[in-house]
């Protein structure tokens, strides 16, 4: 029998599951329900399917009555990040278990709803953290977990976000602090869940310092940068930061044609006034067994990818992924534009800087060597397969940990939450006092 599956947000993220029950998992899996605020979304993931012809289509308001009349087992959440805690909550109340797409929920309150709404319920939610299945994360994973470089005593990593990608949020409703709880919480909470999981530790204090640097405004006047039209979907030439959503096919479909309903514009200027998320941010982490983290965001880099370095009482070993190298303004129809869909292209890779990863791990008073990364192929560096198999197959026997649930999803986000009070505040945060949940159940069994 396969499960029945409703999904509650049906934009841009939703694809990646609603593909995965019409493909691969389609034995096991079967959509039942599509909920989102705008018909028109809705109704374009429902009609680009066959399989999906005959899904119910619905509001949020009627979620519990969808759950109950089509015997709904599982509700995945893709919806805003602001209202995950809200469609968690209703969902396990009304009898269905959880599927959240990252993160969990973006403050202490809700955090403390959700623990609260699985006490009495008992039933499960799984939060999806692809990047653990990446092969070159769950390589560094494999490298720290055998001991080779000893206990982990301190952690530095920087992400970089480049032009294309880390502008998208400031287009956006992730531009609005109350909506994603900044970058902080809505990008970073994969890269503190992947601290967690290597370190097979729990955060205990958060002091951070960050701004609004480059994108907004303020930061644009400062420079001298002339100001960009309210949105990026008109006529005449274009500026390499603005997104015009006729460029593509499917922005058009889920956010230019679906704007009549709700007024969401997905292509607002990334210079413009009202921007409240931080572009640049650093946080400094202590862990309950001693490790100190030393982490860095930057949102309008030239090139995208990740830096890490694991420094332990036996060696240090440091991971380099560079997952796009240039960001080139290309000419279209005489609009300089840069390609939204462009996920996983860059320029010329003969060049300085290339595409690529790296695994380095050296000893004390012994050569370096590097690790190979076995080949992933597809999204999140073949992540997102391996992921969508344990979420829709149920996950097999794995020694590293990689599943899943709310204890880790309570982990990732709790850095920061704690980073956004620190924010304000100027002082560190600890950790267990600001969420309010038993951090130790909520970390769950320690797995190595």
């Amino acid at each position: 029998m396969r499960t029945r599956y409703a999904l509650i947000g049906s934009g841009h993220r939703a694809q990646m599951y609603l593909d995965a029950i019409a493909g691969p998992h389609a034995d096991v899996a079967e959509l039942v329900a599509l909920l989102d605020v705008n018909p028109a979304r809705r109704e374009f993931h429902r009609d680009r399917v066959p399989a999906f012809a005959d899904v119910v289509l619905a509001g949020p308001e009627q979620l519990e009555d969808v759950i109950r009349e089509q015997r709904v087992d599982r509700v995945i959440v893709t919806s805003v990040d602001r209202l995950h805690a809200e469609h968690v909550v209703r969902s396990l109340e009304a009898g269905a278990d959880v599927v959240v797409e990252k993160p969990l929920t973006i403050d202490a309150p809700s955090v403390r709803a959700i623990q609260d709404a699985i006490d009495r319920t008992g039933r499960s939610v799984v939060v999806t953290f692809n990047y653990r299945y990446s092969p070159r994360n769950t390589a560094l994973k494999q490298v720290i977990a055998s001991g080779e470089i000893g206990d982990a005593v301190s952690v530095t990593f920087e992400w970089v976000l480049d032009t294309q990608h880390g502008a998208d949020y400031f287009r956006r409703w992730h531009r609005d602090k109350a909506n994603s709880g900044g970058l902080f919480i809505h990008k970073a909470a994969h890269h503190f869940d992947l601290v967690n999981w290597w370190l097979a530790d729990t955060p205990t204090r958060v002091y951070a310092r960050g701004g609004l640097r480059f994108y907004g405004a303020d930061a644009a006047s400062e420079r001298g940068r002339p100001a960009l039209p309210e949105r990026g979907t008109h006529d005449g030439p274009h500026d390499p930061f603005e997104l015009d959503l006729r460029s593509d096919e499917r922005l058009e479909a889920l956010y230019l044609k679906a704007e009549q309903h709700d007024g969401y514009q997905r292509d607002r200027s990334v210079f413009d006034s009202g921007i409240t998320a931080e572009d640049n941010l650093t946080a400094l982490v202590d862990y309950a067994r001693g490790a100190v983290l030393t982490y860095a965001l930057n949102a309008h880099s030239p090139w995208e990818g990740y830096r890490v370095a694991v420094n332990g009482t036996a060696g240090r070993a440091e991971l380099e992924v560079v997952e796009r190298a240039e960001v080139i303004a290309q000419d279209r129809d005489g609009r300089a534009h840069v390609d939204p869909s462009a996920v996983a292209v860059t320029g010329d890779e003969s060049g300085v800087r290339e595409r690529g990863e790296r695994l380095v791990v050296q000893k004390h008073f012994a050569p370096a060597r590097e690790v190979e990364i076995p080949e992933g192929t597809g999204g999140h560096g073949g992540g997102d397969a391996l992921l969508l198999r344990d979420v829709f197959v149920g996950p097999v026997q794995d020694e590293l940990g990689r599943p899943s649930d709310h204890r880790d999803g309570i982990r990732a986000i709790s850095v920061g939450i704690c980073g956004n009070v620190s924010l304000e505040t100027g002082a560190p945060v600890d950790v267990a006092s600001t969420l309010g949940v038993d951090l130790a159940r909520a970390a769950g069994t320690v797995r190595a």
